[in-house]
């Protein structure tokens, strides 16, 4: 019988693909991923089309590290506005948001807030 955590993911990799049927990012209104892990949180805009990466951002960076773990809701507020000011540096407004199988809930939802005060529609 698998563990708890491998049952964890299962759920999380059949429910983020179960929405990836539904959400498709463009060039003018590209998939916003977001990817948590128990350390830190990384954020992609993503086309979809071309298959490529458009702007990223993450608890990793030197610019967003700043004081403190990467595994916090501030952290994870930090990375939203971050990866909002690059996207309006690429000229993207617009995103559709991807939380990729985790509940809408903590660091995921402190990214999405932050990147709409930040500016991008979603």
């Amino acid at each position: 019988m698998a563990s708890i955590a491998q049952q964890r993911l299962e759920s999380r990799l059949r429910r983020h693909r179960r929405v990836r049927k539904k959400v498709v990012g463009t060039a003018e209104r590209p998939r916003l991923a977001v990817h948590r892990s128990n350390k830190h949180t990384t954020v992609q805009l993503i086309d979809d089309d071309a298959g490529h990466t458009i702007v990223a951002a993450s608890t990793t960076e030197a610019a967003v590290r700043g004081s403190g773990s990467g595994s916090t809701v501030a952290a994870a507020t930090e990375v939203g506005r971050v990866v909002a000011q690059r996207a309006k540096a690429a000229g993207v407004s617009k995103v559709v948001y991807d939380r990729g199988g985790y509940l809408f809930h903590g660091r995921v939802a402190a990214v999405a807030e932050a990147a709409r005060q930040a500016g991008l529609e979603f």
